[in-house]
């Protein structure tokens, strides 16, 4: 079966222990996403690592619930050799899942889900 020009995405479980399940696995880009808290940046490290280690393919930090620009310098520094991608905190986020509808449906303007739809729209991009 020829799956060429096929995409699977894969949401996980938050942590290290699927990455490091992971055999030899035809990954090609794993995205850590981060919050700018201390606990949540060691744990994106360690995933960095891992994917790293295993040989995983490219690893993309996203920086969710970016507040203000030193939420996004303490992502970034510590992911120097990796691209960070913010996601800015956006209210419109929780006024979906409050009112159970999906953000893209909902306030497809929101700041949040532009960044999201960027960064989707890179990643499907021919060369990513």
């Amino acid at each position: 079966m020829d799956f060429s020009g096929q995409m699977v995405v894969a949401d996980l479980e938050a942590g290290v222990g699927t990455l490091t399940r992971l055999g030899d696995a035809g990954v090609d880009l794993v995205l850590i996403v981060v919050e700018p808290t201390p606990k949540s940046v060691e744990v994106g490290c360690r995933a960095a690592a891992l994917v790293a280690d295993k040989q995983l393919g490219r690893a993309v930090v996203v920086a969710s619930r970016i507040r203000n620009d030193d939420d996004l310098a303490m992502v970034t520094k510590a992911f120097p050799d990796h691209q960070v991608v913010a996601i800015p905190d956006d209210p419109a986020i929780v006024a979906a899942d409050r009112n159970g509808v999906a953000p893209l449906d909902s306030a497809p303007d929101a700041p949040a889900i532009q960044a999201l739809v960027r960064l989707a729209d890179e990643l499907v991009a021919p060369g990513s």
